[in-house]
């Protein structure tokens, strides 16, 4: 599930965990391993609009799925409020995924905005 390794505590507080898992072409068959062990422990779910919805039964009934938005529509959601808002539930010692694919609005990995 989440690797203690990838985040060092530095005080007695608990703190949660973030994941970054990419969709890749969006069939459900080729999630890896890693990436359904990831959302099947997660507590927030923040995904884009490409994701298929089949890859979000990965994750728990219980957790919290937040969509960053669709171009045609809304406000945008910049990534830095995504950024904001995995910190946020790490830092409620909740885990968090987000969950995107390659063919994001602007195309590339990092940065950008969503619509929501």
């Amino acid at each position: 599930m989440f690797d203690d390794d990838y985040m060092t505590q530095t005080s007695g507080n608990s703190l949660g965990k973030v994941c970054l898992v990419g969709a890749g072409p969006g069939d459900p068959g080729l999630i890896t391993v890693r990436g359904a062990q990831c959302l099947a422990a997660a507590d927030l779910v923040l995904y884009d609009y490409l994701v298929n919805p089949l890859l979000l039964e990965h994750a728990p009934a219980a957790a919290e799925r937040v969509c960053l938005g669709h171009p045609h529509g809304g406000r945008e959601m910049l990534q830095q409020e995504v950024n904001r808002r995995m910190i946020a539930a790490a830092r409620e010692g909740r885990r968090s995924v987000s969950f995107r694919t390659r063919r994001r609005r602007g195309g590339s990995a990092g940065g950008g905005r969503y619509s929501l």
